[in-house]
């Protein structure tokens, strides 16, 4: 089902998602206008992408830290990327303290251990899952180097 839509709907959508604008009108003619089942749309798209990108070589990348307000607690991950443009980007950056933040709180020993718990600012989520949905946003594989965890 194809229908108008409006330019305020896509920039809508493109703000919610931060989705191409063809992809975003795209999604929202085929659902008739409804911006839930068009971001559903694009997450599954998108998800499908991510899975093919897991395969490409990670050759820059971003040290993220994070120390606890007591400066008693800290660490440090490796967050690998395929090009220096998205390692520079601030979501990029955000994304290394969160998961550094991840670590401090819940303890993970290694990435392995990491990608399997649930994401603390979003319990909807899994870490793995969150990456994935950074790899469809950005376009590039993504992935967790080496972690390290501190405590005094």
């Amino acid at each position: 089902m194809t229908s108008k839509i409006s330019v305020e709907l896509v920039k809508k959508l493109r703000e919610e998602t931060g989705a191409g604008i063809m992809d975003c009108k795209r999604v929202l003619e085929k659902s008739g206008g409804k911006i839930g089942k068009a971001k559903e749309m694009l997450k599954k798209e998108g998800l499908e992408k991510a899975q093919k990108k897991k395969e490409r070589e990670v050759k820059a990348g971003y040290v993220a830290t994070y120390t606890h307000s007591t400066g008693r607690t800290g660490a440090m991950i490796e967050l690998l990327c395929e090009t220096d443009f998205v390692a520079k980007n601030k979501e990029f950056v955000a994304l290394g303290r969160d998961l550094c933040l991840q670590v401090v709180a819940l303890k993970a020993k290694d990435a392995k251990e990491l990608l399997k718990q649930d994401f603390i600012k979003d319990g909807s989520l899994t870490v793995a899952k969150l990456i994935d949905s950074m790899i469809s946003k950005f376009g590039e594989n993504i992935k967790i180097g080496k972690v390290t965890r501190a405590e005094v």
